[in-house]
C-alpha cells in the first residue's frame, strides 16, 4: 500500500472551520473575531468549499450572507465544540494508493492548558453526520496537532522537538518511538527536526505552523527575526541554521525564503502575543496571509508570492486571533480532494 501526506497546496475540496461563540473563551471579542471567521470563509468559498462548525447555523450563515459568501459552497453543521482550533483537532486527511483517509488524532487542548472534550470528538461527529461522504475516519490514540507537523507532499515531515517529545502529549513515547508513528501514520520517509525556535505567547509549545512551512520547489519559508534586542533573535537564527544544514531527499540544500518580523504585540495585560506570517493557509489557486496592521505585512506577502508563484495572495487582519493566542492557519484544516461529497 502506497500511503502519503499530501502537501497542503496540492488540491482540496476545501476547508473546516469550527465557529467561535459566546460560550467559549472569545466571549469577551466576540465582536471583533466574528468579522475574522466571516472573512477568512467568504474568502476561502472563492476557491473552494466550506465546512463549519457552529452552535447556531442560522446566525452564521446570516453573517457569511451579509458579506456575499457563495452559500452554495458552504455547509453548516450544529456540532458543540470547546474553542475555535480546527488545525489540531480536525482530521488530518491522507492518501493510501491514492485515496483520502482521515486520520482522527487525540487532542488534548496542548498538554492538558485547556479543555477539550467536545473538540476532541468533532471529526468523529462530523463522520457519522455524512460530512466526508465515502471517506473512511480512523481513530488513533497518538496525540497529535496538525498545527505540529508539516509535510512536502513527498515523504517529508516538518516538527519541532519541543512540541512533539514535551511530557504532555504521549509521554510514554520517545523520539523514535515518535518517528516511527509518523511514518507508520502518514508513509513518511523521513522526518526533519527542529530543536529550536519559539514565539512568546504560544500556547501550542512551539507549533511548527508558527515557525517554518514547506513551499513548493523545495522551499521553506520561515521567520526571522531581525532584532538583536528582541528575545526572539537568537533563537530564531539558531532555527534558520538549522533549516541550512536540512537537506532535500535529492540531497540539495532546501530554498529558504525569511519572512519578515513584525513589531511585538502585547494584551491588555502586558503579555506578547504571538504575531506569526508563517500562519498563512494555501488554498487552490490562492494563499491566505495572516497580517496585523503591520509595516511589516507588505513584505510578508510579497514573500509568501514568491514562494507561491502564481496564486492569488490574500490578506486576511488577524489581530483579533492572536488575542487568544494563534492566528488563521489555526483556525483552518485543508481537506483534500475527495474528502467533501
Amino acid at each position: 500500500m502506497i500511503k502519503r501526506l499530501p502537501a497542503e497546496w496540492e488540491e482540496q475540496d476545501g476547508i473546516l472551520l469550527a465557529w467561535p461563540h459566546p460560550g467559549s473563551d472569545w466571549t469577551p471579542i466576540l465582536h471583533l473575531v466574528e468579522p475574522v471567521f466571516t472573512e477568512i470563509a467568504r474568502q476561502a468559498a472563492r476557491f473552494g468549499k466550506v465546512l463549519i462548525v457552529a452552535h447556531d447555523a442560522s446566525a452564521v450563515r446570516a453573517g457569511l450572507g451579509s458579506v456575499g459568501a457563495d452559500h452554495e459552497r458552504v455547509r453548516i453543521l450544529e456540532i458543540p465544540n470547546n474553542d475555535t482550533w480546527s488545525r489540531d483537532f480536525g482530521p488530518i486527511t491522507i492518501l493510501e494508493n491514492g485515496s483520502p483517509v482521515l486520520l482522527d488524532f487525540g487532542f488534548n487542548g496542548w498538554g492538558l492548558k485547556f479543555p477539550a472534550d467536545l473538540d476532541n470528538l468533532i471529526s468523529r461527529r462530523l463522520h457519522a453526520a455524512g460530512a466526508f461522504g465515502a471517506a473512511p475516519l480512523r481513530t488513533t490514540g497518538l496525540v497529535l496537532e496538525g498545527g505540529s507537523i508539516d509535510s512536502d507532499g513527498k515523504g517529508t515531515i516538518l516538527t519541532t522537538s519541543e512540541c512533539l517529545l514535551g511530557p504532555n502529549r504521549n509521554p510514554h513515547l520517545d523520539r523514535g518511538m515518535i518517528e516511527t508513528r509518523l511514518r507508520e501514520h502518514f508513509g513518511a520517509d523521513r522526518v526533519l527536526w527542529l530543536e529550536n525556535g519559539y514565539l512568546a505567547g504560544d500556547d501550542t509549545d512551539a507549533h511548527v505552523d508558527t515557525l517554518a512551512r514547506f513551499a513548493p520547489g523545495d522551499a521553506i519559508l520561515h521567520m526571522a527575526c531581525d532584532d538583536p534586542e528582541d528575545e526572539h533573535f537568537e533563537p530564531l537564527r539558531r532555527m534558520a541554521a538549522e533549516l541550512e544544514r536540512f537537506r532535500t531527499p535529492a540531497g540539495a540544500p532546501y530554498r529558504l525564503l525569511p519572512l519578515p518580523w513584525p513589531k511585538p504585540r502585547f494584551d491588555d495585560e502586558g503579555q506578547r502575543l504571538p504575531a506569526t506570517y508563517a500562519n498563512f493557509l494555501a488554498l487552490n489557486g490562492a494563499v491566505l496571509v495572516p497580517t496585523y496592521g503591520d509595516p511589516a505585512d507588505e513584505a510578508a506577502l510579497k514573500t509568501i508570492g514568491l514562494a507561491f508563484a502564481g496564486r492569488e495572495i490574500v490578506g486576511i487582519d488577524c489581530s483579533p486571533l492572536i488575542l487568544q493566542h494563534g492566528s488563521l492557519h489555526c483556525v483552518t484544516m485543508q481537506l483534500p480532494r475527495g474528502v467533501l461529497p
